[in-house]
């Protein structure tokens, strides 16, 4: 272990990218954050047995009977052996020894508590289901033999050799990666006679929160390889398509899942259709039914050719681009016998039982969109809100998603990990408040630059890394430097660091730098806030705290799941949802023993079906509602007994929007523009998206401040008076009463904590 970390530190010293000083001398290497896998022999006292079994009676003699210090060199010597193509370094914890009085006896052995011993794996090796030996006509097969046991078997290879094997029962990724646990649970019953009672094995603990299914299947890898197999297939019949009038240049994929960071990967689904009512080729949800099965559009970006007949008016461009995707779907349906649902901004494609969003894109759009005529008439090019938008959707998010689907090839993790963070961070109800995409870089961080540790090898980990690294590191006065592709030079890196501090008070308070966004940190720009970023470290410091106590404890119940169910005493208002309009309930931390059944896998054989409703979430289909609903809706949709605004959403997102802007105008709404903030000023408004049963509300500082009257500033609030002055404040039975209307259906109750706001 000595040469081990010597050698590391001078790999560490000699990168003149890294801090060697801080990474080696100021930085602290506990176990649970330094090896991989973690495991506990919980009862020291059978290594009296072991003792025995190895035949260790002279050892035993050398260390005065102290048979932990007699028995723990073979132990790791044994698991060395076992894993010697798996983990490059096997260690142990030293025994705690208690103090105890001069004129007492000393604690017997069995007093000094578990022992804990930590794996680092090789990753190319760790996960292996094979483990080949000799040819069985070697003289090294009997030893090998002997070695494994009852597990070695002889086996006929592809090269037609005979030798003697060992293979090790797992399918999935996940349980690929507890083949160690396999090995070391049987090698140490086998030589040292320790039952695997005696062994508390920790390397996996986490990963629960982020399985899939109602069973206890992977967690998700191979679902994940699934959805990119069917969008490299869609990706060849978009180049091979004929009779476009332009080709297309490039497909690049931009959905999460596509660079293996997807908290839950789509699941093939076929659409009960139960649950809809029909209207033509489309299927609705139905208000008197559960809502159905939750299917996400994977996007897609279709870069067209440059052409002198591209025109050079920004709307111009985007009638052009929406007949790009009309033509899309028919030809897509023509040659390839696809299903498209064709819109203005995009073309949805049913494969596979996976609906991809192809939006075309123009790589001279974003500049057209730059271009402002000043007063003199003179045409310049300056940022917009629009063009800044399309330039990251078009240009940004592709690279950073084939980026970090080359980092997932290099360690095999790197996902599992980011899914596992962005689980805590949802859990924590603030997925709404940090990015997906600067979780992602976050976690990239921990692999590209692990020092003074090496890269995980596993997501629990990495998952720990992850924690300390948003609660130690200094985001007041440093950048978080992200080396993709290593595509930044030392000087770079100097120079950013020297911007950072000349303009710390212009960036934002979370500052990532890549190669490609130096100066911007266009994945922190709106989010996080500073007072959502200081949440999140004291959240991430408590959660690794409770974490590293449960998992070096092996004697306590470890119930890992603890940190991902977020406190709600914090909060003034809890809005109680219906599980039967959850449509991720299944995604849920603790999940129900039983639930509705949404949607079945997708059945390949039937063609026939209607395109099922596409991203459909009632619960955030009614935060958008309360984030920018007005009390306009109010006593109009509901005392006419329409539908809930969570559900009149949905038709929008099927396109049939006529209707709803003819019954808006009806009312007295002139546009969509009338409908404004009511209660976004107020409160802000938190949830777990993934199947999270509560929505917590926090009343903001200043929102219960009297204001001057004004009729323009009356929505969701009263007039009283005070100091003879009429003033207004915030109407909170009304807001409380707006919350169960606007939620219809959805909200199934509304609890004021009445002791955390006042009036």
């Amino acid at each position: 272990q000595v040469q081990f970390e010597a050698k590391r530190s001078m790999e560490i010293l000699d990168d003149r990218m890294v801090d060697g000083f801080q990474a080696l001398l100021m930085t602290p290497k506990p176990m649970l954050r330094t090896f991989d896998h973690i495991f506990h022999l919980k009862h020291v006292s059978k290594l009296q047995g072991t003792c025995k079994k190895m035949q260790l009676l002279s050892e035993l003699m050398d260390r005065g009977g102290n048979y932990v210090a007699a028995a723990l060199p073979f132990i790791v010597s044994l698991l060395a052996r076992g894993l010697s193509q798996r983990a490059q370094l096997v260690a142990h914890s030293l025994p705690q020894i208690p103090e105890w009085p001069v004129d007492a006896e000393p604690p017997k052995h069995k007093d000094i508590g578990p022992l804990t011993f930590g794996l680092l794996f090789v990753p190319e090796f760790a996960a292996s289901t094979l483990e080949k030996g000799p040819q069985a006509d070697h003289p090294e097969a009997l030893e090998f033999r002997t070695f494994w046991g009852e597990k070695s078997e002889l086996r006929r290879f592809q090269d037609g050799s005979i030798c003697e094997a060992v293979v090790w029962e797992a399918s999935t990724a996940c349980q690929k990666r507890l083949i160690p646990e396999q090995i070391i649970r049987h090698l140490l019953k086998l030589h040292a006679d320790i039952p695997e009672s005696s062994i508390c094995y920790t390397g996996a603990l986490l990963e629960s929160v982020i399985r899939i299914g109602k069973e206890a299947g992977g967690t998700g890898e191979e679902a994940m390889v699934s959805v990119v197999c069917s969008y490299d297939d869609l990706s060849r019949k978009l180049w091979n398509l004929k009779e476009l009038p332009l080709t297309v240049t490039a497909v690049q994929g931009v959905h999460p899942a596509l660079r293996y960071t997807d908290v839950f990967p789509p699941i093939p689904m076929k659409p009960i259709y139960s649950f809809h009512n029909r209207s033509k080729h489309l299927l609705l949800p139905s208000e008197e039914k559960p809502c159905p099965a939750y299917i996400t559009p994977l996007k897609i970006i279709c870069h067209m050719e440059g052409s002198g007949q591209w025109p050079q008016d920004k709307g111009a461009i985007k009638r052009i681009k929406a007949a790009f995707h009309l033509q899309l779907a028919e030809l897509l349906r023509q040659q390839h016998q696809l299903m498209c649902r064709p819109a203005v901004a995009h073309t949805d494609v049913y494969k596979d039982g996976y609906v991809f969003r192809l939006q075309v894109a123009y790589h001279r759009e974003p500049l057209i969109l730059k271009e402002v005529v000043t007063p003199e008439g003179m045409l310049k090019y300056q940022d917009t809100e629009e063009s800044w938008q399309l330039e990251l959707e078009t240009l940004h998010l592709p690279y950073l998603t084939s980026s970090l689907h080359g980092l997932q090839q290099q360690h095999p993790v790197f996902g599992s990990t980011s899914r596992l963070a962005k689980r805590w961070i949802s859990a924590q109800l603030l997925s709404d408040s940090i990015s997906e995409e600067c979780v992602d870089l976050l976690v990239a961080f921990l692999f590209l630059h692990p020092a003074p540790f090496t890269p995980p090898s596993s997501p629990q980990v990495g998952f720990l890394r992850f924690l300390n690294l948003l609660a130690t590191f200094d985001w007041k006065n440093n950048p978080l430097i992200v080396n993709l592709n290593t595509g930044l030079t030392d000087s770079d890196c100097t120079d950013i660091k020297n911007k950072f501090v000349a303009a710390r008070s212009r960036l934002p308070v979370m500052f990532l730098a890549t190669p490609k966004d130096q100066w911007s940190s266009m994945w922190t720009r709106e989010h996080p806030s500073a007072q959502i970023l200081q949440r999140l470290v004291l959240l991430a410091s408590e959660s690794l705290r409770a974490l590293e106590e449960q998992l070096t404890d092996p004697l306590s119940d470890q119930d890992v799941k603890m940190v991902f169910r977020p406190p709600l005493d914090f909060y003034d208002v809890l809005i109680h949802l219906n599980p039967n309009q959850i449509p991720r309930l299944l995604e849920s931390v603790d999940r129900p023993v039983k639930s509705v059944s949404r949607g079945v896998v997708k059945n390949s054989s039937a063609m026939n079906i209607l395109f099922p409703v596409v991203d459909y979430d009632p619960v955030q289909l009614y935060l958008q509602e309360l984030r920018v609903s007005t009390a306009c809706w109010r006593g109009r949709w509901g005392a006419e007994g329409g539908a809930p605004l969570w559900l009149l959403d949905c038709l929008l997102v099927q396109d049939v929007a006529g209707d709803i802007f003819r019954y808006l105008h009806g009312i007295g709404i002139a546009s969509p523009a009338e409908v404004l903030n009511a209660f976004d000023d107020l409160a802000l408004f938190f949830y777990d998206k993934h199947g999270g049963e509560v929505i917590a509300v926090l009343w903001k500082p200043l929102s219960f401040q009297p204001q001057p009257f004004k009729v323009s500033s009356m929505r969701g609030r009263k007039v009283t008076t005070l100091n003879n002055e009429l003033v207004c404040v915030p109407n909170v039975e009304a807001i409380l009463e707006d919350f169960e209307i606007l939620g219809e259906g959805l909200v199934k109750s509304v609890e004021a904590r009445t002791e955390k706001w006042t009036i």
